[in-house]
């Protein structure tokens, strides 16, 4: 009996040793906030040949990756490529929502419970407390807690989200010191290496000497421009949204963060500091699967400035493409170039600047919401004798449910009647009630992706859509008219990249029809785990062979 139980262990100890070793020892996601699909291949000739170009060459390019809900914002897009469901199951609805019970709008990874590590600011006031779905990565660390997890990004969602609820390290920047911090969610004290990656102070460095000038002489970027359009913002004190960025010149007196977040410097910062975590995390150093999780923001912080077709843009994937570079070959040294998989993906695209479009007699334009929202205030209060409306945030609008029940009317007329009139605004595609999105008899495409991005708690009691090329803005200014946004169900918003590079993974091209939680579906048998809890996405038979 003692021969048989030994021989059964073995056997098992074997099976588990077989199957880490059939994985990779490091897993890395890397998330470019705002990235255009189309960007791969406008931009291809300016990038070198071991960033972007390495990746579609020697990797697997799924061409048409595409996210199957809406709002296609930062929140939602991290949380759905990691957890491999949409914001129905994991309830990050947006980046920010109206919470019923504080009656405030509040951040979706907002956390008053926790307290920040690495500076004496409020900033990392933050956990995945909302997130209610596993990741990939919590999976992982439930499977095999010896596993690490380490995530960071600029923005907090960007990095906390990533890492989930088990992470070993989610790290994040903190607009008032320019540090990394994190939160007691996750650790009491920062790491030494953090600490002293913390204390070399490079972004108050480059704030102070740098000047962000084109890769390229200026007059070879044809695939955008020209340089001085009326449809950008300015940074800081700059008079003209032109080359060169002078970062001390433009930040007045006090150093700015915001504007070295614009910057492709971040960039660097943030690889850097991913650098140091693989070197000082020990990454991929035995034969237990690792993930390293990072998300490049700075593209989206510039993006909604300048738009999709400024020189600024292009020469920020330019300069990532050798981000990129870096951390690959770095990956190929410490790690070993067949014990690594990577994949690159974006949380969203962006639609290009509406006022651009309608000059070039486009379909796009603006929603002015505040002018709506007083006109339907004062529609229902005439109606149903008081203002039922509690909040608007994202195209959801919020009823006052107690001031309904104490004046005992009819929550279901309500929103049928918000809806009906909601529909007539010029500018407005479709518009769902609560009632709408329950009922599963109904199939129809744009009720599908609004109702895979509704959860009961966070969203409204009615959600509208607006047409193509349409941004909502609070009132006309002729600062709303410049720069972007994202969030719709259009293509333009919803089409990313998505390649696969490293162990295992063939060289080919995609174009079947993928949808962004087929990620974290693909990457659960890629490491041999249990799918994540309410995983929906269904995985890429093309990586499994």
């Amino acid at each position: 009996m003692k021969n048989i139980l030994m021989f059964t262990l073995c056997l098992v100890g074997y099976s588990l040793s077989a199957q880490q070793e059939a994985s990779p020892k490091l897993v890395v996601g890397i998330v470019v906030d705002q990235m255009c699909y189309e960007y791969l291949y406008r931009y291809y000739d300016k990038f070198g040949e071991g960033g972007f170009k390495l990746l579609m060459k020697e990797g697997t390019n799924c061409r048409n990756t595409n996210y199957n809900y809406i709002p296609t914002y930062t929140g939602p897009g991290h949380a759905s490529i990691y957890t491999g469901t949409t914001p129905s199951n994991h309830g990050i609805v947006a980046n920010d929502w109206y919470d019923r019970n504080m009656h405030r709008g509040i951040n979706c990874v907002t956390d008053s419970t926790v307290e920040t590590v690495g500076s004496s600011s409020i900033n990392g006031q933050f956990s995945p407390v909302n997130l209610k779905s596993n990741t990939i990565t919590d999976q992982l660390k439930l499977t095999y807690p010896d596993a690490k997890v380490i995530s960071m990004s600029i923005k907090n969602r960007g990095a906390i989200l990533p890492g989930g609820h088990l992470s070993d390290g989610s790290y994040w920047f903190d607009y008032q010191t320019g540090s990394f911090i994190t939160s007691t969610f996750f650790q009491a004290s920062l790491p030494q290496w953090a600490k002293d990656f913390n204390a070399k102070r490079y972004p108050e460095k480059c704030m102070k000497k740098e000047i962000w000038k084109t890769y390229y002489p200026i007059e070879d970027y044809t695939e955008s421009g020209p340089d001085d359009r009326p449809y950008e913002h300015l940074l800081g004190t700059k008079t003209s949204p032109t080359f060169p960025y002078d970062l001390a010149a433009i930040s007045g007196e006090t150093v700015s963060y915001g504007i070295f977040t614009s910057t492709p410097f971040a960039n660097t910062y943030l690889t850097n500091f991913a650098l140091n975590a693989i070197e000082n995390e020990s990454l991929g150093q035995d034969n237990q699967t690792d993930m390293l999780c990072v998300s490049y923001s700075t593209p989206d912080i510039a993006g909604h400035a300048f738009g999709p077709y400024s020189i600024e843009i292009e020469d920020m994937y330019i300069r990532l493409d050798l981000e990129i570079e870096r951390l690959i070959k770095e990956l190929e040294t410490k790690v070993g170039k067949n014990d690594f998989t990577l994949f690159l993906t974006a949380d969203h695209a962006v639609v290009p600047v509406p006022q651009y479009l309608t000059d070039k007699k486009l379909p796009g334009g603006y929603f002015f919401l505040q002018e709506h929202m007083l006109k339907l205030q004062e529609i229902i209060s005439q109606k149903f004798g008081a203002d039922l409306i509690e909040a608007q945030d994202n195209l959801n609008i919020y009823l006052n449910h107690d001031l309904i029940a104490e004046n005992n009317l009819d929550a279901k007329v309500i929103r049928s009647f918000i809806a009906e009139h909601i529909q007539s605004w010029d500018g407005v595609k479709r518009v769902f009630t609560a009632d709408q999105l329950y009922n599963p008899g109904i199939d129809d495409q744009w009720m599908d992706m609004v109702r895979k991005g509704y959860h009961h708690a966070e969203s409204g009691d009615v959600i509208f859509i607006l047409e193509p090329g349409y941004l909502p803005k609070t009132v006309d200014s002729e600062s709303a008219r410049k720069g972007t946004s994202h969030g719709s169900a259009f293509n333009y918003d919803t089409h990313v990249p998505l390649l696969w590079y490293g162990k295992g993974v063939p060289a080919q091209e995609i174009y079947r029809n993928i949808e962004i939680t087929d990620i974290s579906a693909t990457l659960s048998h890629l490491l041999y785990l249990q799918n994540p809890n309410s995983l929906t996405g269904k995985p890429i038979l093309e990586l499994l062979k």
